[in-house]
């Protein structure tokens, strides 16, 4: 411990409670702050909590993040709150923003949600300087994130421009269309079926089975699909072959949808709808699931979701939606070809700015450990 400095619990220099409320507490036209476990606040009619504390959420994906605010709220009853804190709460809140997540949270509990209890607060040890050198410290942090915030800020805009390009030349083409195209409803240049009903079993007893699950950002896995125990009777009914389109028909992800391309010997589960054109002689299979990622697109399947504890679009729907075509393949793959250009250019742009966005998120934690060790001096230490 550096000379000078304090070590005392947090529970020494500080008060730790929960909120008292559920998740129903909130209102959408409250006055007040309503920390719940989520990473946004929602707002509330009540007040509890004020001046300048701290707000950790007690469980789920955000059990970790440290909040400051100085001012009045209330929290939900999983939500911890560090109040009436004797060193100065900015200090302590960059202090547990550098430590609380590796060592606040190393005990956690719960299987299905993961949470931590208030024991978890007993043993976090914060180390201190008197009050001058930490409003110094305070100072330079505040400073240098206010600066990794701004260029945080700027590439974040850059990466939601850099996919706004490829989405807004993609709807352009099927919105301006052109001398030669159709528009005919999907039901009727294609076939449109709902997926196998059986359980997944992870013995290969039979064909891979593809569900909404194995659907993944980057295409399938095919190596960690499960397998299933399909009759030869059903096989030819359900059995993917490559220029197949599946979506999910129910659930977060419903509207997504996937490609076929060279899949093994595979079925497709239940929750997932194949669309599969009458002539695969007419289309290129790529046009057709670009025209899956157009806002046309997705506007209509928002719309058309029914259900309300979760969401789902039937096949019926998928059937009526109308599809804007080019008769010509060759017209078709021009278009393919142009925008898979496109989307190379943009995902290269989309690199680079999502690296610059983690490296920044890096540098915040670099700051954070040189200013607790003595070696962040001023604000010029910051090299964007």
């Amino acid at each position: 411990m550096k000379q000078g400095w304090d070590k005392k619990s947090l529970m020494e220099i500080a008060s730790v409670s929960t909120g008292k409320w559920d998740a129903n507490h909130a209102s959408e036209k409250g006055d007040y702050r309503f920390y719940t476990c989520a990473y946004d606040y929602l707002y509330c009619d009540t007040k509890r909590f004020e001046g300048e504390c701290l707000i950790l959420p007690g469980n789920g994906v955000n059990v970790g993040e440290v909040f400051y605010y100085d001012g009045e709220f209330d929290a939900y009853q999983r939500t911890y709150v560090i109040s009436d804190i004797k060193i100065l709460p900015k200090y302590l809140h960059y202090h547990m923003l550098l430590h609380w997540k590796a060592l606040g949270t190393k005990q956690q509990y719960g299987s299905a949600t993961n949470f931590i209890k208030i024991g978890n607060f007993k043993d976090y040890e914060v180390q201190y300087p008197p009050l001058p050198e930490q409003q110094r410290i305070v100072s330079i942090l505040d400073e240098a994130f206010a600066t990794i915030a701004k260029a945080k800020a700027n590439a974040e805009q850059n990466l939601k421009n850099a996919k706004e390009l490829f989405e807004s030349y993609l709807q352009g083409v099927f919105e301006k269309k052109g001398d030669g195209w159709e528009i005919k409803p999907l039901g009727e240049v294609s076939k449109i079926n709902y997926g196998y009903t059986e359980k997944a079993s992870f013995d290969e007893v039979g064909p891979k089975f593809l569900r909404i699950t194995d659907i993944q950002e980057n295409g399938v896995d095919w190596e960690t699909v499960p397998y299933c125990k399909c009759s030869d009777k059903d096989l030819p009914k359900y059995k993917l072959e490559t220029g197949d389109i599946v979506f999910a028909r129910t659930g977060a992800t419903t509207g997504k949808s996937y490609l076929i391309d060279n899949p093994p010997n595979s079925v497709f589960a239940s929750y997932l709808i194949r669309l599969r054109m009458n002539s695969i002689n007419e289309f290129i299979p790529e046009f057709i699931s670009y025209f899956f990622q157009t806002k046309t697109y997705w506007d209509k399947i928002n719309a058309g979701i029914s259900g309300s504890a979760q969401g789902g679009f039937n096949a019926t729907k998928l059937g009526e939606l109308e599809f804007h075509f080019p008769k010509s393949k060759e017209a078709q793959l021009t278009i393919v070809r142009q925008l898979d250009a496109l989307r190379a250019e943009t995902q290269k742009l989309e690199a680079v700015y999502q690296k610059k966005i983690d490296d920044l998120e890096e540098l915040k934690k670099s700051v954070l450990q040189k200013a607790f060790a003595g070696e962040l001096k001023t604000e010029n230490n910051i090299a964007l």
